[in-house]
């Protein structure tokens, strides 16, 4: 990977990332503007965005858009994070240029029709729903919530009802002025692309954005709390949650072994202790959410609800036992899987185009995948022992929990065995 990187006269920067061989692109523009960054009555504005940059421009209509990347095979994306929200197209080397004038006509000249916005509230609020409906993806919206009380951070990127059904034409445009600004946004290329090529059509297409930067979201304030929601399901759905690195910490790789050994595949603590040996559970994992200033490491499990009664013991037994019986093979496993994942995402435009994006946002340059490597090796077994010892002793853990959780252990013990700390109420 040997990516080139130019900046536009008003601020916009691109990256292009060629992959000699490839007949395919994958072109990518992240807008450094998420959930965190919305007032209370702005809460779902960002995703809400996302959805209307697709319907209508000025000079196109919203089956036009569809139309004119689907004629060429391309496929025209977009995602809403906490930090960033995200415009993408996965096209043929011949229709590159095709690409970056769809992305730059939705984002410099979206259309805002009234009729469409109606439409489209009406598609988010539906979308709403059905998250509700969904308690293994709606649990991580309250994991969330409980870990990040009363602070935009906390707030579910799809906004509530109240939010979504008052947004107006005026309130998208006010946003959108305020908040995509060109020294904030980054153009990322991976594949069949040549740099020259894409500075000369991004040029063209992203002239008209406005210089500047977005203001500085609040700081993101980890509290940890209780979430819990008792409902008629086949089964509880229970996410733990405790203080972790944000993506520019230079312990951020100390963590992601960590969390690998923990939990990251079949072969890991949580899923051999709780799956395989104790048969409490069909789905039990372990992941990390870094953000620039903060982050999080949570355990997800799905389990029925008389094994909820064991599961939070045997979660954190298995994070106090890693602090100090973590193996030699662990790691190693721990490390190969990290690795592999890093070079078998570099074999895809997308994956590419995501770490290139990632990288640039957390670290404010793009990272050699050989340095990566090279962090990783230098890692020693100390090193993830003495990390396991800090996230055991901390305190300020969460839980989230939805489902016949009746059985499950109550937060203030829980908290007890990861150095305690003040119980915020529940909420059920």
């Amino acid at each position: 990977m040997n990516p080139e990187i130019s900046r536009l006269s008003n601020g916009l920067t691109i990256i292009s990332d060629p992959m000699p061989g490839l007949e395919s692109a994958a072109i990518g523009v992240w807008v450094n503007t998420g959930a965190r960054n919305e007032t209370p009555s702005q809460m779902g504005v960002s995703h809400m965005l996302e959805h209307m940059a697709f319907k209508g421009t000025a000079t196109r209509s919203a089956r036009a858009i569809s139309e004119e990347i689907e004629a060429v095979g391309g496929v025209l994306n977009a995602y809403t994070s906490r930090e960033q929200t995200a415009f993408h197209a996965r096209i043929l080397k011949a229709d590159v240029p095709l690409a970056l004038a769809l992305l730059g006509d939705i984002l410099v000249n979206p259309a805002f029709a009234e009729e469409e916005i109606a439409r489209e509230r009406q598609v988010v609020l539906q979308e709403i729903g059905q998250a509700r409906d969904t308690p293994d993806d709606i649990i991580f919206d309250h994991l969330q919530a409980a870990i990040y009380p009363d602070q935009p951070m906390g707030w579910p990127i799809l906004g509530e009802e109240k939010t979504v059904s008052s947004f107006s034409r005026e309130m998208l445009r006010a946003y959108m002025a305020s908040n995509y600004r060109a020294g904030g946004v980054t153009l990322v290329a991976s594949g069949a692309v040549m740099h020259d090529q894409l500075v000369a059509l991004a040029e063209r297409a992203f002239a008209d954005f406005a210089p500047g930067t977005a203001s500085a979201p609040l700081p993101a304030l980890y509290s940890g709390g209780d979430a819990r929601f008792v409902e008629d399901l086949e089964q509880a759905h229970i996410a733990f949650a405790f203080p972790g690195l944000s993506n520019s910490d230079p312990d951020y790789y100390v963590g992601q072994l960590y969390t690998a050994a923990l939990g990251g595949g079949m072969s890991s603590r949580l899923f051999q202790e709780a799956r395989e040996k104790r048969g409490l559970c069909y789905s039990i994992y372990a992941f990390t959410s870094g953000f620039q200033d903060n982050g999080f490491l949570s355990v997800y499990v799905g389990t029925g609800e008389a094994e909820a009664a064991e599961i939070a013991a045997v979660v954190a037994g298995e994070m106090e036992a890693m602090a100090g019986n973590l193996s030699e093979a662990e790691l190693a496993r721990a490390r190969a899987q990290l690795k592999a994942s890093l070079l078998m995402g570099l074999e895809r435009p997308a994956g590419r185009m995501e770490q290139i994006a990632g990288q640039l946002f957390a670290l404010g340059r793009v990272q050699p995948p050989s340095e990566i490597i090279a962090q990783l090796d230098a890692i020693d077994l100390g090193a993830v022992k003495r990390y396991a010892g800090r996230v055991v002793e901390t305190g300020k853990s969460a839980i989230a929990a939805i489902g016949p959780i009746a059985r499950l252990e109550n937060h203030e013990r829980f908290a007890r065995r990861f150095g305690g700390g003040d119980m915020p109420q529940a909420a059920e």
